[in-house]
């Protein structure tokens, strides 16, 4: 599976509880296909005390969410948008949004 999301982009949840959030991606995990994004897909787990005196009780922590839920966020129109690759006048590979046509590397 492509992903063309990489860590750190800002992007927007299409579907699910947390419709609408935008969030900074913190980790891809390509093997998944599943990005985890800053406040987005929250669950409580409940964590035992550790010898060494790490956390213990409820702890909330991000999930992962699957890489089609989401989509970049477009600073410029303030809307998701789809990517493509283009070249830059260097001669480097770029992301390019489709409409705007902003350059996301």
């Amino acid at each position: 599976m492509k992903i063309r999301i990489k860590k750190g982009d800002t992007v927007i949840v299409l579907s699910g509880d947390d419709k609408g959030k935008v969030g900074k991606v913190k980790e891809v995990l390509r093997a998944k296909g599943k990005v985890i994004v800053e406040g987005v897909n929250i669950v409580k787990k409940a964590m035992r005390p550790s010898k060494v005196g790490g956390q213990s009780g409820l702890v909330e922590k991000e999930n992962p969410i699957h890489v089609s839920k989401v989509a970049l966020y477009d600073g410029k129109s303030g809307k998701p948008t789809r990517i493509r690759m283009g070249v830059s006048k260097d001669g480097r590979k770029v992301r390019v949004g489709v409409k705007t046509q902003t350059v996301f590397d």
